[in-house]
């Protein structure tokens, strides 16, 4: 199956550097390009991207407002967005957690990090780079971290359950959490299913979001 992609970013060198490597790929074409937010909006409504790959410093809309129209709660038939950022953008990760993107990734990322992301995200997965939840949580863990009781919601979640939610927001692969558990990645997967489910959460985006208002990380 072809992955059609729509890359979105100001800087032109940027963007032609991400449609060189996409189009280089046997299984990606890259259907439109948008110098900016509000054209980004426009282009994945009428062209359908299985994926957006979307700055967030843009003019007209920038990219996080760009995602909330696309994404956000609300939205019929959401688009998945991959969010690049850098470290000294990441004040903005938050808000775009928020507006619903699907994952991060940072700009000087290698090549391989971003095709693979495209990937993850277009099968339905989520994908938070390990870097960017650390520095979320380490810089702005009060905006994330609970100010008042825990959510009745996790009442719902088994123990194992609960375990897998806490590495889910420390940033682990599927594949990583199947190693600290020692079980099968089926069985990650079956439990992340069901997670999500009985939190009512889209993805694990917003599965690490609910696990730092909720006080998971760092807890015994």
């Amino acid at each position: 199956m072809t992955l059609r992609v729509l890359v979105a970013d100001d800087q032109e060198l940027v963007r032609t550097g991400y449609v060189t490597i996409l189009s280089a790929q046997p299984d990606i074409d890259v259907v439109g390009e948008a110098p900016d937010g509000r054209t980004a909006v426009d282009l994945a409504r009428r062209l359908t991207p299985d994926v957006v790959v979307m700055d967030v410093r843009m003019p007209v809309l920038d990219g996080i407002s760009a995602t909330r129209e696309l994404a956000g709660p609300g939205v019929e038939n959401p688009a998945k967005v991959l969010v690049v950022t850098t470290f000294q953008l990441d004040e903005y990760v938050y808000e775009a957690l928020r507006a619903g993107a699907s994952g991060f990734l940072l700009k000087d990322s290698p090549p391989a990090e971003l095709l693979n992301g495209i990937r993850v995200i277009a099968a339905g997965e989520s994908l938070l780079a390990p870097a960017v939840t650390r520095r979320l949580v380490g810089r702005f863990g009060e905006r994330v971290r609970p100010s008042g009781p825990a959510s009745q919601a996790l009442d719902a979640l088994a123990p194992r359950e609960v375990e897998v939610l806490k590495l889910i927001a420390e940033g682990m692969s599927n594949a990583e959490i199947a190693e600290a558990m020692v079980v099968s990645r089926e069985t990650v997967k079956t439990y992340v299913s069901r997670i999500l489910t009985k939190l009512d959460l889209r993805d694990r985006v917003q599965a690490v979001v609910f696990a730092h208002r909720n006080g998971l990380v760092g807890s015994a």
